[in-house]
């Protein structure tokens, strides 16, 4: 049995779920049930089809169901009895979250999903189209997931989603600050994180309050995508880099040892070498601790693939690379900054010695001592590794 969660988000997501759905089909030799759903299945239904060995193509709708759809095509495949089963729904009406539960993860941090759809209307984005509208978890349900998954010792939680910031916009009475302050109140957690943010989301009277939780780390996601004020008109983002930068100074302002990675999309139609010139600036300006960084990927369906002055695949990749080299001389910096301070890690993985975790700040680090696996601990801060990609340090 093999059940393939799709991605969309680019073009080479699209490629990776096509080519992973093939590889399960062929080690299955014809027994196994393969069934794929998620978001490239929700947005692209009629280029899964044409998968030969596919037994289920479903979408974002009725996740809860799989492993009973599981175990019915399953028995129909034995019978001889199996055609392909086509489960697709219109996403845009979903109006509800569909409630799933974690209780244990494989990792030592747990991630729990609070808020799934997204209302954003950016030009390069297919998202919103496989995602549908902005859905978000009960509160009481969120806490009780969380209580969950402390009561199973886990001290550092992830809350994410498609969408983070717009937490709450579709129920009465909460909004993301008030399950923080909801969840910093829970006994026995630690650590809580957020994952990625919408720069509007940081109101003075929003990062005030947060910066008198202590559990709420110093460190946020928060996404860019470019640093050139023309491209993010272009990309319909809702903010310039002027107020973008206001942002940060506000959260350092606030809240000590904060740090901030980003997301960051080069090559996006019409960009010139001008623009592409800001956005270096603009992130050695920021000091981001780290950014994923995309070459634009054209997605059918949206509008920016209809816009004139497509950047060449390798003017892209160029431009990638030369950002990534900033981005790195940057992160160097910013994690000279902590050398000779103390500040704590979770434990994430010992090995050989080697004690591997992440800051409070989520600065990587490999320290050497002893200590145990999922604990938090104080450790020495010494230099950043040569390569920039952890620091290291002493128990």
């Amino acid at each position: 049995m093999y059940v393939i969660n799709t991605c969309t988000v680019t073009g080479e997501s699209d490629r990776k779920s096509r080519q992973l759905i093939r590889r399960a089909v062929k080690t299955g030799g014809g027994t196994a049930v393969v069934m794929a759903t998620g978001c490239f299945t929700q947005v692209s239904p009629e280029e899964a089809r044409k998968i030969e060995g596919l037994d289920y193509i479903g979408g974002n709708k009725n996740k809860t169901i799989l492993a009973e759809k599981a175990k019915e095509l399953l028995q129909k495949k034995r019978e001889g009895d199996l055609t392909v089963q086509f489960d697709i729904s219109d996403i845009a009406s979903e109006s509800v979250f569909e409630t799933m539960t974690v209780h244990t993860s494989d990792r030592t941090r747990a991630f729990v999903k609070i808020v799934d759809g997204c209302q954003n209307n950016c030009s390069y984005c297919i998202i919103p189209k496989a995602r549908g509208p902005v859905r978000s978890k009960p509160q009481a349900d969120v806490l009780a997931e969380l209580s969950g998954l402390i009561q199973n010792d886990y001290k550092e939680i992830v809350l994410t989603g498609i969408e983070t910031a717009e937490y709450g916009r579709d129920l009465e009475d909460t909004n993301l600050l008030k399950l923080l302050c909801a969840a910093d109140s829970l006994p026995g957690l630690s650590r809580i994180r957020l994952g990625s943010l919408d720069p509007t989301l940081f109101r003075p009277e929003f990062v005030r309050q947060i910066a008198t939780l202590p559990k709420v780390m110093p460190h946020f996601h928060i996404s860019l995508q470019s640093g050139s004020d023309r491209i993010l008109a272009m990309m319909r983002r809702k903010y310039n880099t002027a107020q973008f930068y206001e942002k940060l100074c506000l959260l350092r302002e606030h809240i000590p040892n904060v740090t901030f990675t980003t997301d960051m999309i080069v090559g996006f139609p019409g960009e010139t070498e001008e623009m592409f010139a800001e956005t270096l600036a603009f992130t050695e300006k920021c000091s981001f601790l780290y950014a994923h960084i995309f070459p634009y990927s054209k997605r059918s369906g949206t509008d920016a693939a209809e816009m004139k002055g497509q950047i060449p695949e390798e003017v892209k990749k160029q431009r990638a690379a030369i950002l990534k080299e900033k981005m790195m001389s940057v992160r160097i910096k910013e994690m000279e900054r902590y050398s000779n301070t103390c500040l704590s890690i979770l434990a994430e993985k010992v090995q050989d010695g080697a004690v591997f975790g992440y800051t409070t700040n989520y600065i990587e680090v490999h320290a050497t001592g002893t200590s145990a696996h999922g604990e938090i601990i104080q450790v020495s801060l010494e230099k950043p590794s040569c390569d920039g990609e952890y620091m290291i340090a002493k128990i």
